[in-house]
């Protein structure tokens, strides 16, 4: 079956059908907007689109890997402001003749990423498209901490990341050059379909007296240049600080690239970076990879380096 053969309300109904409700949830689906609590009267609101072709392709990913990709990445960006996600609500464009099948797993995908954070799928919406569209608006609570945001970057704090760096961009080099695929490679590869944020470091960094922060989504250097930009100041990385994760080298191997290219500058694995007071004994999730300087922009090693990363009008 398709979801032309069950009708819009049909395809609703089916898609709700399969989705609990976490306790942020006052009201859920069925009315003309949900009610989501919020412990400290705040919410931290942020959407993001994805569009097949270009965001993903359905012969490279499944439905299910769709649905947990696009609720990471904006269950990540609540998680880069200090924030524990609650709820997100979806805008779903989707061709008549789709499989009900690939319908179900993507809806399987939002829920079950969005149980990893506690989170729930609140609503949303359907329309026919040409290509699957997915808008997602995600929600989140501070729980009475300040957000954390790109401005507050200054001379003498350290730079530091969480999460994975350079796997994504691994994968989909692989994805798109066709060679064959090995046990080691796989790992890259399944992260370019479905991303895994470091989505509890967030809080924590802001726990830790993080100044700023945020989602890794288009690239370190590039991202990182935003902090610097908003904060009047320059960040200086140091490569010898980062870690190249096995898949990301074997990868680099195969297809004669440069590993550490992908680490600062491929996106979607949506790593955390953040900046901390120096004094600050960070756990081992965190990795002091640069520091923060006067200046401007994003250096490596001493050399300048233009913002390089994902700009989809670039």
């Amino acid at each position: 079956m398709t979801v032309g053969d069950l009708g819009e309300f049909g395809v609703v109904n089916r898609i709700t059908g399969r989705l609990p409700q976490g306790a942020a949830v006052m009201l859920g689906p069925g009315d003309d907007a949900a009610v989501i609590g919020a412990s400290d009267g705040r919410v931290v609101v942020s959407t993001d689109v994805l569009i097949e072709r270009r965001h993903f392709r359905r012969d490279w990913s499944s439905g299910y890997d769709v649905g947990r990709k696009a609720a990471a990445q904006n269950l990540s960006d609540v998680a880069a402001m200090g924030a524990v996600p609650t709820a997100v609500v979806v805008g779903l464009g989707i061709p008549a003749d789709l499989p009900l099948a690939w319908l179900d797993d993507l809806t399987d995908g939002f829920r079950d990423e969005c149980a990893v954070v506690g989170a729930s799928v609140a609503g949303g919406d359907v329309t026919k498209c040409d290509l699957v569209v997915i808008g997602v608006t995600a929600l989140g609570d501070l729980r009475g901490r300040a957000p954390v945001k790109r401005s507050g970057a200054r001379p003498g704090q350290v730079v530091a990341v969480a999460g994975r760096l350079g796997y994504a961009a691994a994968g989909w080099a692989l994805l798109e050059s066709g060679v064959p695929i090995g046990p080691v490679l796989e790992e890259a590869v399944a992260a370019h379909r479905r991303p895994a944020p470091p989505y509890a470091m967030g809080p924590e960094a802001a726990e830790l007296g993080a100044s700023a922060m945020l989602d890794v989504s288009d690239g370190l250097l590039q991202d990182l240049g935003h902090i610097a930009e908003a904060s009047g100041v320059r960040v200086e990385l140091d490569p010898r600080a980062f870690t190249v994760g096995e898949p990301v080298a074997v990868a680099a191997k195969e297809l004669g690239a440069d590993p550490l290219e992908w680490v600062l500058t491929g996106g979607e694995d949506h790593a955390l970076a953040a900046v901390f007071p120096p004094d600050v004994r960070l756990p081992p999730s965190w990795q002091v990879v640069g520091r923060v300087v006067e200046g401007e922009g994003v250096v490596v090693h001493g050399r300048e380096i233009g913002r390089r990363g994902w700009d989809h009008f670039r």
